[in-house]
This record gives C-alpha cells, sequence and structure tokens, in this order.
C-alpha cells in the first residue's frame, strides 16, 4: 500500500501520464472501492460490478488529460462522479457482455451527460466516497499510533462500547479513554481534511 494515497491535483495531473504506476496505484486505491461499491448498490452481480469498475477507470485514464486542461472543470470528484454515473446507466441499457466502445467520441457523449446533483446516486457517491476517506484516513492513523490507543478508539468511537467499560478493562481511568479516543479522532479529521483540501 502506497504511503499516501494523493488525490490532489499534482497527482491528478500525473494521471494523464499512462506510465506513471505510482500516480495510478494511489488514484486506484481510493477509488477503486468506492466505484465497486456504487456498483453494487445499483444491483451489479460481482463480475459485472468489477467490469463497471475498469470502463470506468479506463474512461478515467482516456480523459483526465482533457479535465485536467480545462480552466471551469470543476471538482474532479464531480468529474469522476459523472463518468461512474453516465457508464453506469450505459452498462445497464446495453446488452449483457457488450462492452463500451473505446473511441473518443463515446467517452465525449458519456462526458456531455449532467446526472442530478441533488439526486439519490449522486448523494449515495458521495456518501460512500465519505466511508473511502475514513477508511483510508483510518488506516493512516492506526499505522502511526500503538494498538492500545487504536483499540481504545475503535473499541468507543465505531463498536459503541461503553466509554467506563473499555477504561475498566484497560485499567485506565475513563478520561484517559476520552483522550486517547479525542486525539485519534482528531488525527483522522486532521487526515481527511487535508487530503480534501489538496483535492480541490
Amino acid at each position: 500500500m502506497p504511503p499516501h494515497p494523493d488525490t490532489r491535483e499534482t497527482l491528478i495531473r500525473r494521471l494523464p501520464q499512462a506510465d506513471d504506476v505510482e500516480a495510478w496505484d494511489a488514484f486506484v486505491e481510493i477509488y477503486e472501492p468506492l466505484l465497486f461499491r456504487l456498483a453494487r448498490s445499483k444491483g451489479f452481480q460481482q463480475a459485472d460490478a468489477e467490469d463497471f469498475v475498469q470502463e470506468v477507470l479506463t474512461a478515467v485514464a482516456k480523459a483526465v488529460g482533457r479535465w485536467v486542461e480545462t480552466e471551469d472543470r470543476g471538482t474532479f470528484r464531480a468529474w469522476l462522479f459523472r463518468i461512474a454515473q453516465n457508464l453506469a446507466i450505459n452498462f445497464m441499457t446495453r446488452p449483457k457482455h457488450q462492452r463500451l466502445g473505446s473511441g473518443d467520441s463515446q467517452i465525449a457523449g458519456l462526458l456531455a451527460q449532467h446526472p442530478d446533483p441533488h439526486g439519490e446516486s449522486t448523494q449515495l457517491f458521495s456518501l460512500e466516497y465519505r466511508r473511502e476517506l475514513f477508511r483510508w484516513a483510518a488506516e493512516q492513523v492506526r499505522l502511526k499510533v500503538s494498538e492500545r490507543q487504536w483499540r481504545l478508539f475503535w473499541m468507543t468511537s465505531i463498536d459503541n462500547q461503553p466509554i467506563a467499560q473499555v477504561a475498566a478493562e484497560f485499567g485506565l481511568s475513563v478520561g484517559s479513554v476520552y483522550i486517547a479516543r479525542s486525539r485519534i479522532t482528531k488525527r483522522i479529521r486532521e487526515t481527511i481534511q487535508t487530503l480534501e483540501e489538496q483535492a480541490r
């Protein structure tokens, strides 16, 4: 796993270089699980969801150079969602196992369509994006703290165990558990905030 899957603009500007394996690995680490869950939420079977993800990544590879060069392009995440949404519709309406052609005109047509920014799919994509960011940020923070601190955070914040119970289990004061949880929560928030600020 790369130490810092980086979606800031400097990384996105590297994506048009197909041989930049590090940039693509970082991009795929964050967005592949997100795209896969989006496909599954639309009812795609496992194999179809995997095919869909590959088609989205292929479309991004072909079109990201144009996105980088466009001045009024909007956010990368919105652009990626538009591609994913349009490809999902295309995927569901074309005959089974017929792959999207590789011509740029088909991709340009998909990019010209705009999903409803307040629609259910847009909200789902946004929610899945937030979840993926949390997973990634939590993993980054987990690697930098002690196992004990991590367990205190996880048991009280994610597993929702009572703080007093966790404190007793670890032989700590309730205040110590609150402090450990608060510090890790803050680090996760800061990690997410940094990544999002850099991706604008």
